[in-house]
């Protein structure tokens, strides 16, 4: 939101006041109060008829500086809140001078300066961060009688700022405007399904506004040298979160609002789904199954979409009886050949499904402030709304899940959560505007969580469009409703690379698109996109996504990418257990991996997967992609071939190929297995080396898989001149693989020659 007409006047209707002066700091235990008045007070007279703000720094865990601002300190808060971490016993050191006072959390601090103007730096390793100036923190008043505050944190020369959730534009994020507001409105425009008020920076730090409300954002646009963020308020909170690295800032980040959970072993397999409004029914079901079966196509996971219940029902949670007749037995049958089942559910209660005067007389229904139920017709006939700020509603929801659970399903596609009003009262009283976003967050949580309690071993997974900041717990998200074109196919992984930068640890999207139908090229480039993402789905709107709807050879690229998949199990296992244990993204933008390589800050048409192979994924009928590769020595995964990096590469491609490549000094795991991820990954697995060093000493893990459990398994390689030789007290088969030379271990050792 803009407040400004040009950089010296206001916009016609806004009275901007701007903190002028530290007038007054107060330390307190771990804490540091800065008093703002809004001129800078010289006389005893000019206290009176003034706004002051007021600006408590504090830190809730190292290297985080929390600071709040406040105009009026008695304005209702009623939630809700996103959940933070504090750190036990961490109290940061304060310091008062007579120029400066300064608060110290970890390698971060916050220096309030009490001279004659307003200015906060945010100092790091003797380097200012960002800063706070003059004209940057005001209370800013329009005609209507809305009170505003906003903060602007500079930017240096040829900083870059990403995140914000997952949007869809360009990924650098500089020169945008970004309201982050719920909306369902697909992947070709400025909204987003997914709204994350942090970004970071590649100069050290990201900033997370601790606002569940409207943050409007102005990135470079308003004052082209500041990031400004606003919401309409009498008090705003953000962390400044430091880092040496992008990945140590992510890391930092979801300490602070939680890291992304685990998720089962299964979930990593191809997923096929009915498709939206398709005409299925169990013989259709198992006729796709058989397809993929007669044609060699690993398949872990059956999505139902909506159309599982009757039209007009949505939710009921009862399977159709015209089309599914005998559902626990359906289930069951699709249980016995080793799948997964998944179903598509959503927050709204149909007002012809019985479950909506069962939820309405409960009070389980969010109300108008008459008291009467919220309804409406976009999306089903009188739907409404299911009020997660009712703990016996969630339950009941909830409740209804089970149920299917107990039948055989094992996962739910949390769709929607977006639309939610803001003419509403809520039944633990939460400000309507509030819960706009935060709504997802109460739906997603009560949902995992249920599944994760079921599970029995603290594992679950969701397939969910929507959320904000914090619901990178309870994966995993999809891209949403992208058009079936080469070009949704970029902004799908602009998307993506914009979730990564907003914490988020696994993602998919739809392979070949939801509108409309992919030409096949589409379909074959997007395969092995998709089955190169931490999740991978075929599922459209209009038309089904099995392979041989398209041509014959997308059966044959599918079978090639969904076996690779598999067959890195060990290897993608690894990367998923970061995303858990540190918050770095399995899809990672190439900033997260080369920080120190300027040329990569800006890329948006290829990553890495995990922290040894880059995809870039191709966007052309003709198979033609250019692409930047890091300084090294680099291996195609595929053909074996080498190439020179530190500059940029164009090639053309088949359908069966694109650049994947393996970054030099990795030593790749590959598993035994490729027709399913559930197996032991250790288990005759295979050292394939690449370009490895001399001198190279590391430890390779390789992790226990859920279907074996138990303890991973470690390897020491190492390279002495011209031998590389590898240990391990694995008592499973396995080998070492330089350039299609196999050796196998034998007393756990194995050696090669170059």
């Amino acid at each position: 939101m803009k407040f400004t007409d040009g950089y010296w006047q206001a916009r016609a209707g806004m009275h901007p006041q701007f903190a002028a002066h530290a007038y007054d700091v107060w330390p307190g235990e771990g804490t540091l109060t800065a008093y703002a008045p809004t001129k800078r007070i010289e006389t005893r007279g000019d206290v009176l008829n003034r706004t002051m703000l007021t600006v408590e720094y504090s830190a809730p865990i190292r290297d985080v500086v929390t600071v709040k601002v406040t105009q009026h300190a008695g304005a209702l808060d009623r939630g809700p809140h996103f959940e933070t971490a504090r750190e036990d016993g961490h109290v940061p050191d304060v310091v008062v001078g007579d120029d400066v006072a300064t608060l110290t959390s970890g390698d971060l601090s916050v220096r309030v300066h009490r001279g004659d103007h307003w200015q906060v730096d945010f100092v790091a390793g003797g380097r200012v961060l960002t800063s706070s100036l003059p004209k940057s923190l005001a209370v800013v008043t329009d005609d209507d009688g809305r009170t505003y505050l906003h903060e602007q944190l500079t930017l240096g020369v040829n900083e870059h700022v990403y995140g914000l959730g997952e949007r869809f534009g360009p990924v650098v994020k500089n020169g945008q405007t970004v309201d982050v507001w719920q909306a369902d409105g697909g992947t070709s425009s400025e909204q987003a399904y997914k709204n994350v008020p942090f970004y970071l920076t590649d100069k050290g730090y990201g900033v997370f506004v601790d606002q569940p409300e409207l943050v409007s954002f102005e990135v470079a646009s308003e004052v082209v040298s500041r990031t400004q963020f606003s919401v309409e308020a009498q008090s705003l909170t953000y962390h400044v979160i430091h880092g040496a690295t992008p990945k140590a800032i992510l890391e930092r980040y979801t300490a602070l609002t939680g890291r992304p959970a685990r998720v089962p072993d299964w979930s990593f397999g191809l997923w096929l789904s009915t498709s939206f409004t398709t005409e299925y029914d169990e013989a259709t079901v198992t006729g796709f199954i058989d397809g993929m079966a007669e044609r060699d196509l690993p398949l872990s996971v059956f999505h139902f979409d909506c159309y599982w219940m009757r039209e007009f029902n949505w939710c009921d949670f009862e399977w159709d009886p015209r089309t599914f007749p005998d559902p626990e037995g359906m289930l069951a049958r699709l249980k016995a050949r080793g799948l997964r089942v998944c179903v598509w559910i959503n927050p709204y209660i149909a007002q012809r499904s019985p479950l909506f005067r069962e939820a309405a007389d409960a009070g389980y229904l969010v109300r108008r402030p008459d008291g009467s139920v919220w309804q409406w017709d976009m999306w089903v006939a009188g739907m409404g709304l299911v009020d997660f700020t009712n703990p016996e509603a969630a339950a009941w929801y909830t409740g209804k899940l089970e149920r299917l659970m107990d039948m055989g399903v094992d996962a739910f596609k949390t769709d929607f959560g977006e639309r939610i009003p803001t003419d509403v009262v809520w039944h633990d009283g939460s400000d309507p505007a509030r819960m706009h976003n935060y709504y997802v967050q109460a739906y997603n949580r009560a949902v995992f969580e249920m599944l994760e309690r079921r599970s029995g071993v603290g594992e679950a997974v969701l397939f969910a469009r929507s959320a904000t900041a914090g619901g990178q717990q309870f994966p995993v998200h999809w891209g949403g409703d992208c058009f079936s074109t080469f070009s949704a196919m970029a902004e799908s992984l602009r998307g993506g690379l914009s979730l990564a930068f907003s914490g988020f640890g696994y993602w998919s999207h739809d392979i070949g698109g939801f509108e409309g139908t992919a030409e096949p090229a589409v379909f074959k480039r997007w395969l092995a996109f998709g089955l190169l993402s931490s999740h991978s789905r075929l599922h459209g709107s209009t038309s089904v996504r099995v392979p041989w709807a398209f041509d014959d050879e997308a059966v044959d690229v599918t079978r090639l990418f969904t076996r690779l998949k598999l067959s890195l199990m060990p290897y993608l296992g690894r990367v998923a257990g970061e995303a858990h244990a540190a918050g770095t993204p399995m899809a990672r933008p190439m900033l997260l991996e080369f920080p120190e390589d300027p040329a990569v800050a800006t890329l948006e048409t290829q990553y890495m997967l995990g922290d040894a192979l880059l995809v870039a994924p191709v966007f052309s009928h003709e198979g033609e992609v250019s692409y930047y590769v890091p300084a090294g020595t680099w291996t195609h995964l595929l053909d074996g071939r080498t190439l020179e990096g530190g500059r940029w590469v164009t090639e053309s491609y088949g359908f069966d190929s694109l650049p994947l490549l393996v970054r030099p000094g990795t030593v790749l795991p590959v598993g035994a297995r490729d027709d399913s991820p559930e197996y032991d990954w250790a288990d005759g697995v295979t050292l394939r080396l690449f370009e490895i060093p001399d001198g190279f000493d590391e430890v390779v893990v390789v992790p226990s898989s859920q279907a074996t459990g138990g303890e991973a398994t470690e390897f020491r390689v190492v390279r002495e001149g011209a031998e590389i030789r590898a240990t391990s007290s694995s008592v499973s088969p396995w080998r070492l693989e330089l350039g299609g030379r196999l050796v196998e271990a034998a007393s756990g050792t194995a050696a090669l020659a170059l």
